[in-house]
């Protein structure tokens, strides 16, 4: 029989305060007749299932270069560098390595939850009540996967027992399933999973790096939602039962609303969290589902990430100078994902700056090489921020604001307007320019190094969750639903999008918006503000329809050359065509499996 490695990176339960404890080592090559002998095996084998989820092919890395291009966002490459290939791009071939290691991961993972399926029932000695739990979360891990197989491929092969494969469809030729059958078995698992076996939210203790009966109907919601949209991508009238999608969508939001979440008193809360390696410390329990990280790549539990690495506030290197340590060393970003003119336009028409300042990047750490006045050579590090204008400034540092959380980098000349001096120390801000100069395509700033608990930072590797679901998210899928589902925003549709802009610190002006159209482009501006960098929007721009328009929209923006600095480089990229709301499937794929055909004439 053949073996299947599994790795066992870590992902699942947590600490209240702090990191997993739900790790394991990579020892391990198993099959069913040495393995799955009691609880504590099966449960690590659960976790090999999990871990996919933080592989550097999915969230751990490659994802953001598969999904991160779209109308708010745009890959700046390191130091502001373009790139000029992958699906990121809209340039990517049927052999793109992204593209094909995301799709071997997926299957690896259904592979992974296929076999623990079909061995948990024969563990000996574990409780009825375990039993059922650990099967629920890998029926609900293996929908998990399918869905982002239909949403990134439509028809795929459906598979449905194990192989002892390494992870792709391979050694069966498998025809692909019309993707509203695999629609119809994703629900179906992910409901009966949070009705049979997951835990509630409460019971987990509010932590949100394992599946709980909230994770599953809000991702439920997001199924839904996204399957009211699949006739656009198909180019056909909304089917009779689009409204129904709607109406679960809804349904499956409103019982998440029901389990004791709520939003976090500042927006930036959750995402300090994240970046600290704790759960909801301000006791709102926002954060849902969180992919897990931990660690810098040093250990020999082998279970870091790259968020903050990859997307992040750029900063310079200064992993090699051990001295440097604390807020001297914030951690090493390449910044690879920018904000578009588009963005930063709906913050300051919106008059939103908490969700502004947070997001996009409102300072440049800054480096001195020496200190004359203090007589130091070499690298000191980083001595302060230089913010874009005054008024950010005194937002970033005033009181109630995020900055009061994080370093404070006084010194001399702390406030004051930025002045070429190589002695100048603390935070600084540039001189005021005119409105029509300011540059609006700025780094993505959600998540911050400097909150890392480690006081030297890893260079390439970071222990920062990232955020599947939030409540937010789920607000906004009830508020969009109930508005698409009745035909008008109704009140809890409205008191829903009331709740999120209220938090933002932003005029409320629900109230006006009575009319299907109206509310419809209002939550569309909203998920924009709130869920930007969080690898929605591509996926919400597809189910709405509008993926193709607002692309190509952004075209003349970025030839304009103003505000734009990257725009004649990015414009190429954005006149995309329909074959972009699929990714192609892998040649590697074609190769071996000869039932498997093209899913999209474009490609």
């Amino acid at each position: 029989m053949k073996t299947i490695k599994i790795v066992f990176l870590s992902f699942v339960a947590a600490c209240t305060m702090a990191s997993c404890d739900f790790l394991e080592k990579e020892p391990y090559k198993i099959v069913p007749e040495n393995y799955f002998q009691n609880e504590t095996e099966a449960q690590n084998f659960l976790t090999g299932a999990y871990a996919n989820l933080a592989q550097s092919t999915f969230y751990g890395g490659d994802y953001m270069v598969l999904v991160g291009g779209d109308d708010l966002e745009f890959y700046g490459g390191s130091t502001g560098r373009i790139s000029n290939t992958g699906l990121i791009c809209n340039n990517t071939t049927t052999s793109d390595a992204a593209v094909t290691q995301f799709w071997a991961n997926l299957y690896n993972g259904i592979e992974r939850t296929n076999m623990f399926l079909e061995e948990i029932d024969k563990v000996p000695g574990i409780s009825a009540e375990k039993c059922a739990q650990f099967k629920s979360e890998a029926r609900f891990l293996r929908a998990f996967y399918y869905f982002n197989l239909v949403q990134c491929w439509g028809d795929v092969p459906l598979k449905l027992e194990s192989t002892y494969s390494s992870g792709t469809v391979t050694n069966k030729d498998i025809a692909r399933t019309d993707k509203n059958v695999i629609y119809k078995f994703i629900v179906k698992e992910m409901e009966e999973a949070a009705d049979e076996g997951l835990l509630s939210a409460n019971e987990l203790g509010y932590k949100p790096s394992r599946i709980s009966q909230s994770a599953a109907w809000g991702i439920l919601a997001r199924v839904y939602l996204f399957w009211a949209g699949e006739h656009y991508r198909d180019g056909k009238p909304a089917s009779a039962e689009t409204n129904s999608y709607f109406e679960r969508a809804s349904f499956f939001g409103q019982k998440v609303m029901a389990e004791g979440h709520d939003l976090a008193d500042d927006y930036w809360d959750t995402f300090i969290d994240m970046c600290s390696n704790k759960y909801n410390t301000t006791g709102s329990n926002e954060s849902i589902w969180e992919v897990e990280f931990a660690g810098d790549g040093t250990g020999d539990v082998r279970s870091e990430g790259r968020i903050g690495n990859t997307i992040g506030l750029q900063c310079s290197d200064f992993s090699s100078q051990s001295s440097l340590v604390g807020k001297a060393d914030p951690g090493y970003s390449y910044g690879f994902l920018w904000a578009t003119p588009k963005l930063y336009d709906l913050y300051t028409k919106n008059g939103d700056k908490k969700r502004f300042t947070w997001n996009i990047a409102p300072f440049t750490y800054r480096a001195l090489d020496a200190d004359a006045d203090a007589g130091i050579k070499g690298k000191t590090g980083i001595v302060g921020r230089t913010f874009e204008s005054k008024e950010l400034y005194e937002l970033v540092t005033g009181a109630g604001w995020y900055g009061e959380k994080s370093y404070d980098y006084d010194g001399p000349d702390e406030g004051k307007e930025f002045v070429n001096k190589t002695s100048q120390r603390g935070d600084v801000y540039k001189k005021a320019v005119a409105a029509d100069k300011v540059r609006k395509d700025l780094c993505c700033a959600k998540f911050r190094r400097e909150y890392e608990p480690a006081t030297k930072r890893n260079k390439n590797f970071t222990s920062i969750n990232f955020p599947i679901l939030r409540y937010s998210d789920v607000l906004l899928m009830v508020a969009e639903a109930e508005n698409e589902y009745q035909g008008y925003p109704t009140d809890l549709a409205k008191r829903c999008l009331k709740e999120v802009r209220d938090r933002a610190g932003i005029t409320d002006h629900t109230g006006s918006l009575n009319s299907q159209i109206a509310f419809r482009n209002a939550i569309k501006d909203e998920r924009a503000m709130e869920l930007c960098f969080e690898y929605t929007r591509r996926f919400d721009l597809i189910r709405w329809g509008e993926f193709v328009e607002k692309m190509n929209e952004q075209v003349d923006l970025a030839l304009s050359g103003t505000h734009w600095n990257q725009g004649s480089q990015v414009a190429p990229f954005y006149r995309v065509t329909s074959a972009y709301q699929y990714f192609p499937i892998p040649d590697a794929e074609k190769a071996v499996n000869k039932l498997i055909t093209d899913n999209n004439p474009g490609w």
